[in-house]
């Protein structure tokens, strides 16, 4: 297990699953510091993700899953240390990283076919498939067809369930093949049923392509039948490992600052703090690491946007 933060020196290792593997890494942290405002969010933090790794990211309200992601995509700066991207450091628009934020309420009421959605996320200065070139549209294709979505595309998003939208979000971010993809939150306002299937398409998209995934939740038991290891952060620390190295009472009670059980029930996980369930407790109180309820994300690719906005180029995107 990888545990860094406050005064620990950063040293990644990989975990017994993945130490069999040749690939080269995919995502690199190395005496990373991240801030807001005046809030350390990481101290002194170093991991590897791997290439074909699916990485559960949890952690307390605030712990900083959503600015963690945000520092990859090089919209936060690290206040001290390194990150890397397939070996070259962070920069804005970075075509390797397919990016769903966790903002994406607005997507119910909209009555844009579901392939036109898609098409948006691959040129988002144009709309829609009709001007999109020959390679957009196989494009546009291919990510549907990894996410079964052929019979979603020909229908409008406001028709469709939570669930389906999000089989979409994933098209959009699997377009131009990356090799890392930021997923934050996804399973916020799903049912168990829906959460399910979703981490089960991910779960299959990311075998099939051999891409690298980091899966942000408030709770590991949807995830805890797919996931490689677990990434938790909190209190300026992050440990990395798999489920049995990290979930312990020992880590999770350095993690939350306080003293932590964890209770093991048919093959389910409970994080329990003074006997209540601390992850359920959490997103009941749920807002953002910004203090408000929502925020939107300035990402140079056109991965997965929910608001329009301009990008580095000028384009539009209105995903």
């Amino acid at each position: 297990m990888t545990e860094t933060g406050r005064s620990t020196p950063a040293n990644a290792s990989v975990s017994a699953s993945t130490s069999g593997r040749a690939n080269a890494p995919v995502l690199e942290l190395e005496h990373v510091t991240l801030e807001l405002g005046d809030r350390t969010i990481l101290r002194d933090t170093g991991f590897v993700v791997n290439q074909g790794e699916f990485i559960g990211v949890l952690g307390p309200n605030g712990a900083g899953k959503t600015t963690l992601m945000r520092a990859v995509l090089g919209l936060v700066p690290a206040a001290s240390g390194a990150i890397r991207v397939l070996g070259q450091p962070v920069e804005r628009g970075n075509a390797s990283i397919g990016y769903m934020p966790q903002t994406r309420s607005a997507l119910a009421g909209r009555r844009v076919r579901g392939r036109d959605f898609v098409a948006m996320a691959a040129d988002g200065h144009r709309w829609g498939l009709p001007h999109a070139d020959r390679k957009t549209r196989a494009d546009v294709e291919r990510v549907l067809d990894l996410v079964g979505g052929r019979q979603l595309a020909e229908r409008p998003l406001s028709e469709l369930s939570g669930g389906e939208r999000q089989r979409l979000l994933l098209a959009q971010c699997l377009l131009g093949n990356p090799k890392l993809l930021l997923l934050d939150e996804p399973l916020i306002s799903l049912d168990p049923h829906h959460q399910k299937s979703v981490v089960e398409l991910v779960r299959r998209v990311q075998q099939e392509l051999g891409i690298a995934v980091l899966f942000s939740a408030h709770e590991l038991n949807p995830l805890l039948n797919s996931i490689d290891r677990v990434l938790y952060l909190g209190s300026g620390v992050a440990a990395l490992g798999t489920v049995d190295e990290v979930i312990t009472r020992p880590v999770l009670s350095r993690l939350y600052g306080s003293p932590i059980d964890v209770m093991r029930v048919n093959g389910r996980i409970f994080v329990m703090s003074g006997g209540v369930e601390v992850e359920k407790h959490d997103h009941e109180h749920e807002h953002d690491e910004n203090g408000g309820h929502s925020h939107s994300h300035d990402h140079g690719h056109a991965h997965g946007h929910s608001h329009q906005h301009d990008s580095r180029d000028g384009h539009k995107h209105d995903v």
